[in-house]
């Protein structure tokens, strides 16, 4: 690739960083510019991914017949998928004023489907998680305050316990792990006890409990919104990366 037009596809990617974090200044013009390219390229590339990950092999390759990589090359066509063109092309009557109404029926299609979709997703996420909450808080085992590991150093790195004595660290409970659970339950029942709104919490304990169910939802919800933040001080370093690190070393380069 000539490093002329290397320099210029780096140039333009600054040139479209700077504009996007102007909006940190003010609202400003360069900032709607860069948002209108970058908000066209993500639409054209979203449509082509759109086509080439998704409506090609999920549709266009089972309803004709045409083997995916890998698979056996007699695969019959499931021609009644070509029904559910007619159902994806009624979408775009959005853009029609008088037709608007067609574009309901995908629409309602597709809300129920997912609706039924969200009920078992639900319950896949979220099931496992209710049946963790109900954890043991009374050890089984004094044998060791904390849980024994699982392997031995040897000369060659870790070496597995025999399967007896790990099956045998596995079925009990130690006191470290008693302890983590009874702060986990702690803070679960704590944390519940704030969404309780169909009755009045009366008495002190309650309200203590109610008081610190809520600076435990805080402290989480402070950690989310710490995580959140780390996160966006990753996109800045690496688009400041690409100005210092990409462009600023093919700029000195190209000057030699």
């Amino acid at each position: 690739m000539p490093p002329l037009y290397t320099l210029l596809k780096l140039t333009a990617g600054v040139f479209f960083t700077i504009g996007l974090y102007s909006m940190l200044f003010k609202e400003n013009k360069f900032y709607r510019f860069s948002e209108h390219i970058f908000l066209g390229l993500a639409g054209g590339y979203s449509l082509v991914v759109l086509w080439a990950e998704v409506l090609y092999p999920q549709w266009w390759q089972k309803m004709v017949g045409i083997p995916a990589e890998g698979t056996s090359p007699e695969i019959p066509g499931y021609w009644l998928f070509g029904a559910l063109l007619p159902i994806g092309v009624m979408g775009y009557f959005v853009f029609s004023k008088k037709h608007n109404w067609i574009s309901r029926i995908p629409i309602g299609i597709i809300l129920g489907l997912w609706g039924g979709q969200q009920l078992m997703n639900w319950w896949t996420k979220y099931g496992p998680q209710i049946n963790d909450s109900m954890r043991p808080v009374v050890p089984t085992t004094w044998e060791s305050i904390r849980r024994p590991d699982l392997y031995t150093f040897g000369p060659n790195g870790k070496v597995p316990l025999a399967p007896d004595v790990a099956a045998h660290i596995r079925e009990n409970l130690y006191p470290t792990q008693a302890l983590s659970n009874a702060i986990f339950v702690i803070t679960l029942l704590a944390a519940l006890s704030y969404f309780l709104f169909s009755f009045e919490l009366k008495g002190k304990f309650m309200k203590q409990v109610n008081t610190m169910g809520r600076w435990m939802l805080m402290v989480g919800f402070g950690a989310i919104f710490g995580s959140t933040i780390m996160s966006r001080f990753a996109l800045v370093i690496d688009r400041l990366f690409f100005i210092w690190g990409e462009w600023f070393q093919a700029l000195i380069h190209l000057g030699r």
